[in-house]
C-alpha cells in the first residue's frame, strides 16, 4: 500500500512562536542590563534575533515531530489496511491529532454499522432459506408421496389412481405457484419486468377483485363492500393487471385471516389532485407491533405453525410491495392485535378524470 505523507504546521507554527517570543524577550532582558544606552542596537538585534529563532525552531519542530508522530500513526494506518478499509487506506496519513481522531472514530462508527447490518443480513439469510426450504418441501414430500403409493400396486385401483394423481397435480400446482410469485418478484427487484402503463377505473377494477374472491368470502361468511355506499369511479395510471394482483393479495390476506362473519372494507381516498389512497380494512385478528415491520418479507408469516392451513405462496405481501414501489408508489400498514389491519397504498391519477356512479 503506497502511503501519502499529509504534514500539519499548526503544532511547529504555534511552539516556534512561543520559543522565539521566550528567547527574545530573554536575550533583550540580558542586551539591556550589559548594553545600556544602545536601544537601536537593541530593537534591531531582537528583530533579526526572533526571525532567525523562530525559522531555526520552526525547521527543527516540524521534522521531529513528523517523524516522531509518523513513525507511530503509520503503525496504525498500516494495521488497518488489513481491514481493506476505503475510508482510511485511500486518504494520506494526517499528523494532526484531531483530525486523526475523528478519522479512525468514524472509521469505527462505520465498522461498527457494516458489522451490525451484515449479522441482520445473514440472519435474514438464514431464515430465507430456512422458509423456501419449508415451503418448497411440503409439496415435493406430498406429491412424492402419492406417486410412491401409485408406484407400489395403488395404481391398479383405477378410483384410487385418479384421486392421488389430482391430489398430486395440486401438489404441483403450488409449487409452480411459489416459483412464479418468486420469479416475479426477482424481476421486479431487477427492474426485468416491464409495466404496462395505462388509464383505468380503479372503483371498477375493485369491484371485479369482489366478484372473484365472492365465492372464498362466502366460506367464511366475510362480507367485502367498499366503505362508501356512493362511492364514484376514479380513473388513475397505472398496470391494471399489476394492480389488480395487488388487490388480490390484500384482499385474499383480510379473508385468511379475518374473523369468520367479519367485514372487509375497500376505500379510494382522494389524497391531493395527483393522488389517490386505496385502502383495504378488516376486524380480523390484527398483528402484533413488534411483526409488522417484517411483514412485506418473502415468507414472512406472522402465525409460525407448521400447518400453514391457509395455505399461500408466503409471497403475497412482498409482491404488493415491489408492485407498488415499481409504481414509484409508497404501501402503508396499520394494524392493533384482536382488532383488525388496514392495508393502503398511493397511486397515481390519470390526467382525465371522469366521474361516474358505480352502482
Amino acid at each position: 500500500m503506497k502511503i501519502n505523507f499529509k504534514k500539519t504546521y499548526k503544532f511547529a507554527i504555534k511552539s516556534a512562536l512561543y520559543i522565539s517570543l521566550f528567547a527574545t524577550a530573554f536575550v533583550l532582558m540580558l542586551m539591556s542590563l550589559f548594553y545600556k544606552n544602545q536601544l537601536k542596537h537593541q530593537v534591531a538585534f531582537g528583530i533579526i534575533f526572533i526571525i532567525v529563532i523562530y525559522i531555526f525552531s520552526f525547521l527543527v519542530l516540524q521534522y521531529r515531530v513528523e517523524r516522531f508522530i509518523y513513525r507511530r500513526v503509520k503503525k496504525i494506518y498500516d494495521e488497518v489496511s488489513l481491514l481493506e478499509s476505503t475510508t482510511l487506506i485511500n486518504q494520506p496519513i494526517n499528523t494532526d491529532m484531531e483530525t486523526l481522531s475523528r478519522e479512525v472514530k468514524k472509521f469505527a462508527t462505520d465498522k461498527k454499522l457494516e458489522i451490525e447490518m451484515l449479522e441482520i443480513r445473514e440472519q435474514y439469510r438464514r431464515e430465507f432459506l430456512g422458509n423456501v426450504s419449508h415451503e418448497l418441501k411440503t409439496p415435493l414430500f406430498t406429491v412424492q408421496g402419492y406417486v410412491s403409493t401409485l408406484l407400489d400396486g395403488a395404481m391398479d385401483d383405477k378410483h384410487i389412481r385418479k384421486k392421488y394423481l389430482k391430489r398430486a397435480e395440486k401438489g404441483v400446482e403450488r409449487l409452480i405457484y411459489i416459483v412464479e410469485d418468486l420469479d416475479m418478484i426477482t424481476k421486479l427487484e431487477s427492474g426485468d419486468l416491464d409495466l404496462n402503463m395505462t388509464d383505468f377505473d380503479v372503483v371498477e377494477l375493485i369491484q371485479n377483485v369482489f366478484e372473484l374472491l365472492e365465492m372464498k368470502a362466502d366460506k367464511k361468511k366475510i362480507k367485502l363492500a367498499f366503505e362508501s355506499k356512493n362511492i364514484q369511479s376514479v380513473m388513475i395510471r397505472g398496470d391494471q393487471d399489476r394492480i389488480q394482483q395487488v388487490l388480490e393479495n390484500l384482499i385474499v390476506n383480510s379473508i385468511k385471516y379475518g374473523k369468520e362473519g367479519g367485514l372487509t372494507e375497500v376505500g379510494v381516498v382522494n389524497l391531493t389532485k395527483k393522488k389517490v389512497l386505496i385502502r383495504i380494512s378488516d376486524n380480523g385478528e390484527g398483528v402484533e407491533k413488534q411483526n409488522i415491520p417484517r411483514l412485506f418479507e418473502r415468507f414472512y408469516r406472522v402465525d409460525k405453525s407448521g400447518t400453514r392451513s391457509e395455505g399461500g405462496s408466503g409471497l403475497g405481501l412482498a409482491i404488493v410491495k415491489h408492485i407498488i414501489e415499481a409504481h414509484k408508489e409508497k404501501v402503508y400498514v396499520e394494524s392493533e392485535f384482536g382488532i383488525g389491519s388496514e392495508f393502503s397504498f398511493t397511486l397515481e391519477k390519470a390526467h382525465k378524470l371522469t366521474k361516474i356512479d358505480v352502482k
